[in-house]
């Protein structure tokens, strides 16, 4: 990354340090900003320049998420230098969740989910702009080319039948559902603690609209082969601390059983090397609804 492009960004030209962040599986380039007053620091983010006019958009969302109070990263700037886009938000200081939150109690790792649960909440209160297609017809046609395409590759999941009869008899649940807007990746690897604290949300370049439910799917695959007592308390926490009812579970289950057959063909075509890996997830999650016979998993104690 050459120096010279920071320096033409009017707002950081005469910043103290640039240090380069090599996480994620964005395909961005990320900075942090040290400011010459020592205390502000950004997020600088490098892309393709074909990218700008979906950043624009993802920019505006992360302004209207700043109307309901969601605690993420506050857009500061966007625009275009040398031949690359770039926009820089606020830098939300701490550690990523997925890595710290073994080292807290489970009682500590419960309230991070409670405060997590909270924060996916107040996000869901902004509604998907009108031209956007009823969540049901999209998701039916998405999943149909994922059934297509994975009946014709090679990859095989034990019981694979029952689990689309378990889709093909829940799938009506989803035409009343809302258009709401989605972060799409709400994970322990996108949540930022600090401190025994929860910090902040980050990364919303996958956000989406649709069910607000379809959000806990991650919570299945990802978050409960981490810490248990978190992915309860994100459930508990998003529910006003009462217990979710049956179209909730039903719904839950629904999309897993979808994201099998989306899972393997994601996989096949981005990182076959790490297929055994993903069915070892898929599997895990499989068991713990023994094939969707039971619709509440058997870690949600």
């Amino acid at each position: 990354m050459s120096k010279t492009l920071i320096e033409q960004i009017p707002l950081i030209s005469n910043c103290k340090e640039i240090f380069e962040i090599n996480k994620g599986f964005s395909s961005d380039e990320k900075f942090l900003i040290h400011m010459q007053d020592g205390n502000n620091k950004l997020l600088l983010r490098l892309f393709h320049l074909e990218e700008l006019e979906l950043k624009k958009t993802e920019y505006s969302v992360l302004k209207r998420l700043q109307e309901y109070n969601v605690t993420c990263s506050k857009p500061i700037a966007i625009g275009e230098v040398g031949n690359r886009g770039y926009m820089i938000t606020s830098y939300i200081e701490g550690k990523d969740a997925e890595e710290e939150i073994l080292k807290y109690s489970n009682e500590e790792q419960y309230t991070i989910g409670i405060e997590a649960g909270r924060e996916l909440r107040k996000m869901h209160q902004l509604s998907a702009p009108v031209y956007i297609a009823s969540w049901y017809a999209r998701k039916v046609e998405k999943h149909k080319k994922y059934i297509d395409a994975y009946l014709a590759c090679g990859v095989k999941v034990h019981n694979d039948h029952k689990i689309m009869k378990f889709i093909n008899e829940n799938m009506h649940l989803m035409k009343q559902r809302p258009n709401l807007f989605q972060h799409d990746d709400f994970h322990l690897g996108n949540i930022i603690v600090s401190n025994k604290e929860f910090k902040g949300v980050i990364d919303f370049g996958r956000y989406d609209w649709g069910d607000p439910f379809h959000e806990f799917l991650k919570v299945g695959i990802f978050s409960r082969r981490v810490s248990i007592p978190f992915s309860i308390g994100q459930i508990r926490g998003y529910f006003h601390n009462k217990e979710p009812d049956d179209e909730f579970w039903r719904l839950y289950s629904l999309y897993l059983a979808m994201c099998v057959f989306s899972t393997v063909i994601w996989t096949l075509k981005t990182i076959p090397n790490d297929m055994n890996d993903m069915l070892d997830k898929i599997y895990t999650y499989l068991d713990d609804h023994d094939y969707f016979g039971s619709i509440k998993p058997k870690w949600y104690q």
